[in-house]
């Protein structure tokens, strides 16, 4: 099932960016071909914001799963989005949340996003054991 994976998260600043990165190896540990944002994507620039935007579109109905960096006080408004355009693709989603910081005792991230996806997952470990999991129970 998790054949191809697109990585969503923040990618504003060096340390997200790399953070991105370590997802994308683990991801790739397990067996996954990925769509990296930052990696497969022309650089931003007034000309190819368009370009990036339908790369990315094209990219989520590609996967067949999205993995979502949802670390932070809130979760990115661009990650946000394309969690909710992979549901609305019918395309499953693994949250990532490795932060210690939480908004409420009972919730890790908004309702929204905690609802939205299959699992949350709370470390790199899991996260690949997660997509190892879901490669094995993939039938040709």
């Amino acid at each position: 099932m998790a054949r191809r994976v697109y990585v969503a998260g923040p990618l504003f600043d060096e340390g997200e960016r790399w953070f991105m990165e370590v997802m994308d190896a683990r991801l790739a540990r397990a067996g996954a071909s990925t769509f990296l944002p930052h990696r497969d994507n022309p650089s931003k620039t007034p000309e190819t914001v368009s370009a990036i935007y339908r790369n990315n579109l094209d990219a989520i109905e590609w996967a067949d799963l999205v993995v979502a960096n949802l670390n932070g006080v809130t979760t990115d408004d661009g990650t946000a989005w394309e969690i909710g355009y992979a549901v609305a693709q019918g395309t499953p989603v693994i949250g990532l949340f490795t932060d210690w910081r939480r908004r409420f005792d009972d919730e890790v991230v908004n309702l929204m996003i905690a609802e939205s996806v299959d699992v949350i997952v709370r470390s790199l470990d899991e996260l690949e054991a997660e997509v190892r999991a879901r490669l094995a129970d993939d039938t040709p």
